[in-house]
């Protein structure tokens, strides 16, 4: 084995970033979470402006562009995912001139910016609703989904929400029930009623041509429920569990067929404007491959295949890329999000700092868009927050004594010394910091070579550095236990990727003429072509031509 690029930890920040109307295909986004990220005004909340003063940061990274989570019009029932008006900026966040200013220096860097849609629901105090809600015979009377008692005045159906009991609430003035999948201050808005539709395509076009690249689409695949409102079957044999959803095959009130031409429309719309896209949040890899199937659905999606689960052997990865191999869309994958507990506690649990780097490592090898949500980059754990001062629903009411989502919402560590951390000037923020996080600061590990931020854009670097590992095919290759391994080819590059994901050393054979592209966790060449990987090492080589 040749070693010509032994020095892979010297690898640079790549500047120049994916253009053309594909740009986000193998693109590395970053999540930002507005109310955690930086607070502009010392009010305890994170807002537009902060993340203004940020973006060089978020460049430096050598990521493609931004998602931004909802920072529209809410109540904030569920923090932003109940919106009461979408073509405006809650002044929580700022205004729509900071949202303008804020794409506007995004773009000067070279960054993308998608932002979050949430059209499955609205909020139950959206004018639209409380007008649906005030009789059956208004304009906006059926732009929501009503349904009348059983004869024994319980709910039309067996359908459950995702936060817990029916989906089903009662409104004294209709004299009827309306649905709700989440939170029951999140009414369905309708889609069989052509008019709300036209509405949503309306207001995409609002943020499009504010200059925006695309929208993440929160539970996309909840827009439609079955106009007959059948139950459910019962899923069968299931563990225990906190949700009353896990209990049911979810035929009937999600992931319905009849959501696909709106997706249609939906692609056109995107297709009129340049180099635009759309991610979609899905349930599950067959419908993720389903809403993606080319020319005219989503460009990319997500499922909750890798967010889901709490344990990461090789083998869950290896069934990621396989389930791809003959679908014709492309995937997204992430390891964490707003949604989901820290991964460097979700699916670290050897202890050893190493796990949280080679997992890192997998994800940003993986043939897809990757999304790597805000603290990732400096390997923070789930966040301690004490029982009182939760402010998810969904936490509070399912609370065991761990913390789920709010866990990940905690304020972005910027300064380890500076007052909340660096995120605001307030006393009080609106979760707590994490004194765990302290010494993961930003600045803490900007100036350390070894820090896992440094890491974490090394690692983007050798991605962005090679069109195998952007847009290559990927092929799973036979690893010993503990280990995973696959090539990524395009034209004539092949890389060949392995991770030992095991506490203990193992050892790869690859081809003697591989030259070694990466390394980390102490991992290097060896003898007549091997890999020798410490635990956890990874190794990327590269084959100059594909056999």
């Amino acid at each position: 084995m040749t070693a010509e690029k032994m020095q892979p930890e010297s690898v640079g920040v790549v500047s120049a970033r994916a253009e053309g109307a594909d740009w986000w295909r193998g693109a590395v986004m970053y999540q930002i979470y507005p109310r955690s990220y930086a607070d502009s005004d010392g009010d305890g909340v994170g807002d537009l402006p902060g993340i203004i003063g940020k973006l060089d940061y978020v460049a430096s990274l050598g990521v493609d562009g931004i998602w931004l989570s909802p920072f529209f019009h809410s109540p904030m029932r569920d923090f932003g995912y109940d919106v009461s008006d979408y073509r405006d900026v809650d002044p929580l966040f700022g205004t729509l001139a900071h949202f303008d200013a804020l794409v506007a220096r995004a773009h000067a860097l070279g960054l993308k910016v998608i932002i979050d849609q949430v059209w499955s629901h609205s909020s139950d105090r959206h004018p639209w609703f409380i007008e649906s809600a005030s009789s059956r015979d208004n304009p906006k009377a059926d732009w929501y989904v009503w349904a009348d008692a059983r004869p024994d005045g319980s709910p039309p159906n067996n359908w459950q929400a995702e936060f817990g009991g029916p989906s089903w609430t009662w409104n004294q003035r209709r004299r009827q029930y309306y649905l709700h999948n989440f939170l029951i201050e999140q009414p369905d808005l309708n889609y069989w009623n052509p008019a709300v539709q036209n509405e949503i395509l309306d207001i995409a076009r609002f943020w499009l041509d504010r200059g925006v690249d695309g929208f993440r689409l929160d539970v996309i695949n909840f827009i439609f429920h079955d106009r007959e409102l059948r139950d459910n079957p019962p899923a069968g044999q299931v563990r225990p569990s906190i949700l009353p959803t896990r209990f049911q095959q979810h035929v009937f009130d999600r992931s319905r067929p009849e959501a696909l031409p709106f997706l249609n429309r939906l692609r056109a719309v995107m297709d009129s404007y340049d180099a635009r896209m759309t991610l979609g949040e899905v349930g599950d890899l067959q419908v993720q491959q389903i809403y993606t199937e080319p020319p005219d659905r989503l460009h990319t999606a997500y499922s909750f295949f890798l967010l889901a689960t709490r344990s990461a052997p090789p083998a869950l990865f290896a069934e990621a890329m396989q389930s791809w191999s003959q679908a014709a869309g492309w995937p997204s994958w992430s390891l964490g999000n707003h949604d989901v507990a820290r991964f460097a506690t979700r699916l670290a649990h050897s202890g050893d700092p190493r796990e949280v780097r080679a997992l890192m490592a997998v994800l940003l090898c993986l043939r897809g868009t990757i999304f790597l949500y805000q603290g990732e980059e400096l390997g923070l754990p789930q966040a301690r927050v004490p029982f009182e001062k939760l402010r998810d629903p969904f936490d509070i009411a399912a609370y065991g004594g761990e913390v789920g989502r709010d866990g990940a919402r905690t304020p972005m560590p910027w300064a380890n010394e500076a007052p909340g951390a660096g995120f605001s000037s307030a006393v009080d923020t609106w979760l707590p910091v994490d004194e765990a996080h302290l010494p993961l600061a930003a600045a803490v590990q900007e100036n350390d070579a070894d820090s896992f931020l440094n890491f974490t854009r090394r690692l983007i670097a050798v991605r962005r550095a090679s069109a195998a590992l952007r847009i290559g095919a990927a092929t799973v290759l036979p690893a010993p236990e503990g280990a995973l391994a696959f090539d990524r080819t395009y034209e004539n590059e092949r890389l060949t990727c392995v991770f030992n994901l095991s506490a203990g050393e193992m050892v790869y054979p690859v081809a003697v003429s591989a030259v070694l592209l990466a390394a980390f966790n102490g991992a290097v060449p060896g003898e007549r072509g091997s890999l020798i990987l410490p635990p956890y090492g990874v190794m990327i080589v590269h084959t100059p031509e594909v056999s």
